[in-house]
């Protein structure tokens, strides 16, 4: 709070010099930089001190305090830049002749920071996601944490981590990157997403058995995921076109030159999905040993040494 204070004193301090010096050499703009800065004291005070602690302190759910003072700032920002335009451009033709030339500057200067504003304004209006979402863009994963008027923040997934964890770092992203890049929202309409687990099994094993048994632990441990994907599905309908999805789990095999690999699908929640997985892969795995008919395979080699008359004299050769 008084890093606050002391800026709002700093630019109100600049303002009243600002104006003194208008006093003592009329004509130097200094009327013009008063204005200005007694403008931007104004919007500081409202957004930073006024708002933050007569307003958004009262709201407890730290989702709608984050999205109201969004909103505040980039009004209250709108409003100081509209002010400081007419300061300093009165006449309206003047001033849109000064906004022509200023964009075609900025356009040509700044093309980054303008694709990255009108990323921003699209994500903030077109519903593209929001703080609290997962997703996946320009080959990053994270957890949105911030959405400003340039930049998204998000604790980033994966990384060197081999699953859906969080490594620690903090990345930005440009919000232009909306505009040229693929954008994934893992959970913008639904919760889940469909998962397999892969486990080899050898083929002097009761394979029958082997998929009546993985199927049963799958169904019995997704049974209240599935009833809320399958509601979610339904609701998902509503908006958009999807046909009937099948959440139900299954397993399906693959003969391969060394085993049968059995891929077990099933649905989980999104931000459980690493944890679920392991939890089943244990349960799998610890019921399957209790069959001696069922193996897990793994990658063997067969080496043969071949100990012919032939194979000795070319030894003795060397």
């Amino acid at each position: 709070m008084l890093i606050k204070v002391l800026i709002f004193i700093g630019i109100v301090s600049g303002a009243i010099l600002a104006w003194i010096g208008n006093i003592y050499f009329p004509g130097q703009y200094f009327y013009q930089i008063s204005l200005t800065l007694w403008t931007i004291a104004g919007a500081y005070l409202f957004v930073k001190v006024l708002s933050a602690k007569f307003l958004l302190r009262k709201i407890d759910d730290k989702l709608v305090r984050y999205s109201l003072n969004k909103i505040i700032t980039i009004l209250s920002a709108a409003v100081a830049i509209a002010i400081i335009l007419h300061v300093w451009f009165p006449d309206t033709q003047s001033l849109v002749v000064a906004v022509g030339v200023i964009s075609a500057g900025i356009v040509i200067a700044l093309q980054d920071v303008i694709r990255n504003f009108a990323g921003g304004i699209l994500i903030l209006t077109g519903n593209l996601y929001h703080v609290g979402d997962r997703i996946e863009i320009a080959g990053e994963t994270g957890d949105v944490m911030d959405i400003g008027i340039m930049n998204t923040t998000m604790m980033e997934l994966r990384g060197w981590i081999n699953g859906d964890q969080a490594t620690g770092r903090l990345t930005s992203i440009p919000n232009g990157k909306v505009i040229t890049t693929q954008l994934h929202n893992y959970t913008k309409d639904h919760s889940f997403l469909w998962d397999e687990i892969m486990i080899p099994v050898t083929y002097s094993s009761d394979w029958r058995k082997a998929k009546e048994v993985m199927l049963d632990i799958v169904r019995r441990e997704t049974e209240q995921i599935v009833k809320e994907a399958d509601a979610e599905i339904e609701r998902i309908g509503e908006t958009y076109y999807l046909p009937k999805r099948m959440v139900e789990p299954a397993v399906y095999l693959t003969p391969t030159d060394n085993w049968i690999s059995f891929h077990v699908r099933y649905v989980t929640r999104i931000k459980d999905r690493r944890a679920f997985r392991s939890r089943l892969s244990e349960m799998i795995l610890e019921k399957v040993q209790e069959y001696p008919d069922i193996s897990i395979s793994s990658t063997t080699a067969t080496i043969t040494l071949a100990n012919s008359p032939a194979d000795a004299f070319s030894r003795r050769e060397q």
